[in-house]
């Protein structure tokens, strides 16, 4: 189970919304969205598909900006 330390003096929600950062990051609440139905086969490689594409384009983009600076 993941956890934060609470800082002194620190506002609880401050506390959550870095708890809910670290959730994400590690993508432990989608993945609890996603368990909550259930999910076909075709959902899943729909679902799958997308993510894929997602990547490839951010991946792309960085690659294409590196690209750039080197040629500049």
């Amino acid at each position: 189970m993941r956890g934060i330390e609470i800082q002194k003096n620190e506002p609880v929600d401050r506390a959550l919304k870095r708890l809910k950062s670290l959730l994400d990051g590690e993508g432990i609440l989608e993945e609890m969205r996603r368990r909550r139905a259930f999910e076909t086969v075709t959902q899943r490689k729909q679902r799958k598909e997308r993510t894929a594409a997602k990547r490839h384009g951010i991946r792309w983009r960085f690659q294409r900006d590196k690209a750039e600076d080197t040629e500049a």
